[in-house]
């Protein structure tokens, strides 16, 4: 099986994207296809989970009442009666002095003061007493009505309390699918380079596939042909093989897409890219940093070929400078052309190339 390195750069993106913005379940991108495909369905699934809970709250609220009920009921009976006691209590010391007769003029001021307290504290008492037992009884009766309001509106306005309960998943929900949308580009973009990770997978193992390859320049590239100077360069694939070197561009693009005229064209990009790493190369043999063996009559050529893949349409034209195919033409292709390279330099140059891209910046002058 063909030995592959790295991640799929829009797989990359879309990780990227995602952690950014504190969405970390998913773990695939068939989960996040999946979630766009089925979000009309997780939206109602959300929507049945909470209509399932409130009708439960519903019917614990109901209990909830009923019981509460019995207790206020009792609480009530309680306090009823230890009112009531105490009131008794302190009419029966009224009536105990009232009928006791005092031994001295000290002890008669003494009751009649008594008899004043106790008197004052029976009708604060009587006249309190209604507001006495609801002071102590306030919050049963306090958490009696929350539940019982809360049990009122779910009875008549079941589909509210049902929709201000599932606002905050809902909203949940609608934040990570237009996240999701931001990244459709990239979606699509991943979907086809992981098609053709899967193609090239079938290779034997003599064949190396770079994924993702970044390259950055600390001094930029200068095309006269283009009269373009070139910093970076981006390739979604890069197959090194017996056969030589292929530069990959993936596109998962519709019939519309390819007859955008605002969209770069993929063959000006390959093209730019195998500038650039034919510059890099030509550098490295001209300093014999190349993993090559060398050829007594001179410097041996490195086979650069661009390939455009293209998962859906495919113009009818063809095109300078890039070869494009189908998927199915993919394996094909490249099976065509004979071995110029041994598998030790094969390995020797997919090293030396991912060497490359693990730079941060790369000195053109000193690879």
């Amino acid at each position: 099986m063909c030995q592959v390195y790295n991640t799929v750069g829009s797989l990359t993106t879309i990780k990227d994207h995602l952690y950014q913005n504190n969405i970390n379940e998913f773990n695939s991108l068939n989960e996040v296809i999946t979630f766009q495909k089925n979000y009309a369905a997780y939206q109602q699934q959300i929507i049945s989970d909470h209509e399932y809970l409130v009708e439960q709250e519903k019917h614990t609220l109901n209990a909830d009442i009923l019981q509460l009920n019995e207790s206020i009921k009792a609480k009530k009976n309680e306090l009823e009666y230890k009112l009531r006691n105490e009131i008794g209590r302190l009419e029966q010391k009224v009536n105990n002095l009232l009928n006791s007769t005092p031994s001295n003029f000290i002890q008669k001021i003494r009751n009649f003061l008594k008899v004043r307290y106790y008197k004052k504290k029976i009708h604060h008492n009587k006249f309190n007493f209604d507001s006495k037992i609801a002071y102590s009884m306030r919050q049963l009766v306090s958490v009696h009505a929350q539940k019982n309001a809360r049990y009122q509106f779910i009875l008549s306005r079941f589909v509210d309390a049902v929709n201000e309960s599932c606002l905050i998943p809902l909203k949940e929900l609608e934040r990570k699918k237009r996240i999701i949308d931001e990244i459709n580009t990239s979606i699509y973009g991943a979907m086809g380079e992981q098609k053709v990770v899967k193609e090239l997978e079938r290779l034997s193992d003599e064949y190396v596939l770079i994924n993702d390859c970044f390259l950055s320049f600390s001094a930029p590239i200068y095309n006269r042909q283009t009269n373009e100077y070139i910093n970076t360069v981006q390739i979604d694939h890069i197959l090194v093989s017996p056969a030589g070197i292929f530069l990959i561009e993936t596109k998962n693009w519709s019939k519309k897409s390819l007859n955008n005229l605002n969209l770069y064209s993929p063959v000006q990009q390959i093209k730019r890219a195998n500038f650039a790493l034919f510059k890099i190369l030509t550098k490295s043999i001209e300093s014999y940093n190349f993993p090559v063996n060398q050829h007594h009559w001179g410097d041996r050529k490195i086979p650069l070929r661009n390939l455009i893949v293209l998962i859906n349409s495919k113009p009818s034209e063809e095109f300078q400078y890039a070869k494009i195919l189908q998927l199915n033409e993919l394996l094909g292709f490249i099976k065509y052309f004979k071995p110029v390279f041994s598998n030790k330099e094969t390995e020797d140059i997919a090293g030396y190339l991912l060497n490359l891209i693990r730079q941060r910046i790369i000195n053109i002058g000193h690879v």
